[in-house]
């Protein structure tokens, strides 16, 4: 007798030969095995609303979680729509993952409730390669706005969750209608052999993904191409994603 498990992957591969679910958008794959092996279309699909969030220290400042986005943004084509209420980013941190500022346009506002609506309207405007905004409140009915935009344009909208208060921050917790949601958060990296640190380390994890259970990596930051890569001592193991 078949398990639940097989079951439900069974059900999945017949959803998506019918065009169904994930089976008809395209995908960006990370180009990590293990992190693309989990993910419903081998990669973050491109026709949807994506979630990250940042954990950890000065976690407000959403750093690693920017670069996160960047990285995903620098490996697609086309100019990169940015929305934003504060004047805190930073180029040259932009073009160290790989996106470089002269592909960015710069939509800001003075109000963080005049943001979501940027996002839409970028999603339907035609040559972008990705919409990125910077928000505290995402609720189930502007992030459907989001999700159906992104679907009818196939390009992906990556809301980075920031905020200023305990209040805005308890309500990344809130459910949305995003594909995916991710916690990135900075962890120590190792010491080079002649000094020195080697190559920033962090934390990614899969929060909630449709059709898939949560998981956490270890991985390299994100480099001149915008790629993660798996640590070197950790790349002989066959699958270091834990289940959380």
């Amino acid at each position: 007798m078949a398990t639940r498990r097989e079951v439900v992957d069974d059900l999945k591969r017949q959803i998506e030969r019918l065009g169904g679910a994930h089976g008809s958008r395209k995908s960006l794959p990370f180009g990590v095995p293990a992190l693309d092996r989990h993910l419903p279309g081998k990669g973050l699909t491109l026709g949807s609303l994506h979630e990250v969030i940042e954990g950890g220290p000065a976690s407000e400042f959403a750093g690693t979680a920017t670069l996160f986005a960047a990285g995903i943004a620098a490996r697609l084509k086309g100019p990169v729509l940015w929305c934003l209420t504060r004047r805190d980013l930073f180029a040259p941190g932009l073009m160290r993952v790989g996106l470089h500022p002269d592909r960015v346009i710069y939509a800001e506002t003075n109000r963080d409730a005049d943001v979501l609506p940027l996002i839409e309207e970028g999603l339907h405007q035609k040559g972008l390669g990705a919409v990125i905004g910077e928000v505290s409140r995402l609720g189930l009915t502007a992030s459907r706005r989001l999700q159906v935009a992104a679907e009818a344009s196939g390009v992906p909208a990556l809301v980075i969750r920031r905020w200023w208060t305990v209040a805005q921050k308890d309500l990344t917790q809130l459910p949305t209608a995003a594909s995916t949601r991710w916690r990135v958060s900075p962890i120590p990296s190792e010491v080079a052999s002649a000094g020195g640190l080697r190559r920033g380390r962090w934390q990614v994890e899969l929060v909630r993904c449709r059709g898939e259970q949560p998981r956490s990596w270890t991985l390299e930051a994100c480099d001149a191409q915008g790629r993660l890569a798996l640590p070197a001592n950790l790349a002989h193991r066959q699958d270091q994603a834990q289940v959380r």
